[in-house]
């Protein structure tokens, strides 16, 4: 029997058990979309036994899948937030113009892509001030911005491709050697989502973006959340485009445009990002982009033009947005 001189043994703490099933819970729309991604491979590799097997097949869906995948995580943080950035495709033309512009000024190459980044970042910030202090929707704001990217981009370039400086170290590394591109989206899908799931700036994101009175109320500061987010989206946005150059060698003013910004929207759709806001993961977009570039490879190897991959597409949204809503609603009524 214990006395009250007698020391206390220290009492071990409380384990606490996650609930079955928590893990599984936790990554169920990765592991669907990763599922048809699978699928979806499989059924090309048994039509076309070179989809996955040919290197050159694999560079080709690398390739496609990088650029799509690398502006959709700056969308899907506008886009949990409950913005959306329609001039990312513009500023993935328009950043390697002025990394072009530096070189030719005598920046050494590396502080030219930093240069380029820098005035992707400059449209990111005035798209963010406008939307964000003078209240106009991010739609409205970033559509006005797509045309005057657009036409200081051909204005400075008269409409002509230039070539990609650097040397082929420089080059290789920076996207024209085949895979060079997927390991940079890998790198940059691991970094966003530790911000997003990890950090304070990517959990006040997504709680400013399910309720932005409550997170305001709650001390978060949901403007500046939103500015940074429209800043991160266009230097993404404007690193593709640098990448991009590299590859294909030259730097066209009419390159990216509507359709990758689109392509990186749909992306982050099918991954599960809901253009309500609120939620949303980088792993979804980047096999959401996965999804497309094999789509897209498995049906340009099989003989399928580019017409059907387009009714593909529009289905594959519209079935992502509808099962994301029907998912959001049934969350809600378990809340209740």
């Amino acid at each position: 029997m214990n006395t009250a001189n007698e020391p206390r043994k220290a009492e071990a703490p409380a384990r606490i058990e996650r609930p079955r099933g928590a893990w599984m819970s936790h990554w169920a729309p990765e592991l669907r979309i990763l599922l048809v991604a699978v699928l979806l491979a499989a059924y090309f590799q048994f039509v076309n036994h070179d989809f996955l097997l040919s290197n050159a097949s694999l560079v080709n869906l690398s390739q496609y899948v990088a650029p799509v995948a690398i502006i959709a995580f700056g969308e899907i943080m506008l886009m949990i937030g409950g913005d959306i950035d329609l001039s990312a495709g513009m500023v993935f033309a328009f950043a390697p113009f002025m990394m072009v512009f530096a070189n030719d000024a005598g920046a050494p190459m590396w502080l030219s892509v930093i240069a380029g980044l820098v005035a992707a970042a400059i449209i990111g910030f005035v798209n963010g001030a406008v939307t964000v202090y003078l209240r106009l929707p991010s739609f409205v704001t970033t559509l006005g911005t797509l045309f005057l990217i657009n036409g200081i981009t051909l204005t400075v370039s008269r409409g002509t491709p230039a070539a990609t400086p650097g040397s082929p170290e420089f080059a290789s590394v920076m996207g024209a050697w085949g895979y060079s591109e997927i390991i940079w989206t890998v790198a940059i899908a691991f970094v966003m989502h530790v911000l997003l799931r990890h950090t304070r700036w990517g959990l006040h994101t997504q709680a400013a973006g399910a309720n932005p009175l409550g997170a305001s109320e709650a001390g978060i500061h949901v403007n500046r959340l939103r500015l940074g987010n429209f800043v991160l989206a266009a230097v993404l946005a404007g690193f593709t485009g640098v990448l991009e150059s590299f590859r294909i060698t030259s730097i066209d003013p009419q390159a990216g445009g509507n359709q990758i910004m689109f392509l990186a929207v749909a992306a982050a759709v099918i991954g599960g990002t809901p253009l309500t806001g609120g939620s949303g993961t980088i792993v979804g977009g980047l096999l959401g982009a996965a999804v497309l570039g094999i789509l897209s490879d498995g049906f340009t190897l099989i003989g399928i033009n580019a017409f059907t991959f387009n009714i593909i597409l529009g289905a594959a949204i519209l079935a992502a947005m509808i099962f994301n809503i029907h998912v959001g609603r049934i969350r809600r009524r378990g809340a209740r």
